[in-house]
């Protein structure tokens, strides 16, 4: 699915990093290395003998990464939010955040993560770009919540879970400031072999 789109920044979400039941391979480097992008894997949980959290692929430089830990409730899974800034050909620099949010219904942790993540925005310089498995509905709280400070690429709300057969959107990807960005594109990519989740592909253009 990557070489096909060949795109040039991808973020990935329940990425293992050399636990046993990925026979201690370091999937992000594996997958950079098969598509001839630069790898970078961001732990949000020591998880089966090595890590567990986002992955990132580029194809630009990295000028500079944090990962950032947001909040959860005691029972559960910890999530974080990787973030690079990288330079385009034009000289430019933007930053790029995958992140993948807390995944059940009565929890109150994604809005508290979302909130994190507004922070984040409100603090970088330059053009950012969000990506990520946020597993919530475009009409839901959390949403409402990141859309105080971002746009997202979809105005349609193409439904992404499950690969086989999407019922829901909670993929997304979203930008700020508005007025930076133009969207060329944006389309969903089902293939239920590389994801239960359809992936979502977006053609962003920066503007001067």
């Amino acid at each position: 699915v990557i070489q096909n789109t060949n795109p040039d920044l991808v973020a990935l979400q329940e990425v293992d990093f050399k636990t046993n039941r990925a026979k201690k391979y370091d999937l992000v480097t594996e997958l950079g290395w098969r598509t001839k992008m630069a790898p970078l894997f961001g732990i949000a949980m020591p998880y089966d003998g090595g890590g567990y959290g986002e992955g990132m692929l580029t194809k630009m430089h990295i000028l500079s990464s944090k990962n950032i830990p947001l909040p959860h409730s005691t029972n559960n899974e910890p999530r974080a939010a990787l973030q690079v800034s990288v330079q385009l050909e034009s000289g430019d620099t933007i930053s790029f955040i995958g992140t993948h949010l807390e995944h059940q219904e009565t929890s109150t942790d994604r809005i508290a993560q979302v909130k994190t993540i507004n922070e984040v925005f409100a603090s970088c310089k330059y053009p950012t770009i969000l990506a990520g498995d946020l597993n919530a509905t475009p009409n839901s709280e959390p949403i409402s919540i990141l859309k105080k400070d971002c746009t997202a690429s979809d105005k349609k709300g193409a439904l992404t879970y499950p690969s086989k057969d999407p019922e829901i959107k909670i993929d997304y990807i979203c930008f700020r400031p508005a007025d930076r960005w133009q969207v060329a594109e944006t389309k969903v990519i089902c293939d239920e072999i590389a994801s239960d989740h359809c992936a979502v592909l977006s053609v962003l253009k920066l503007a001067k």
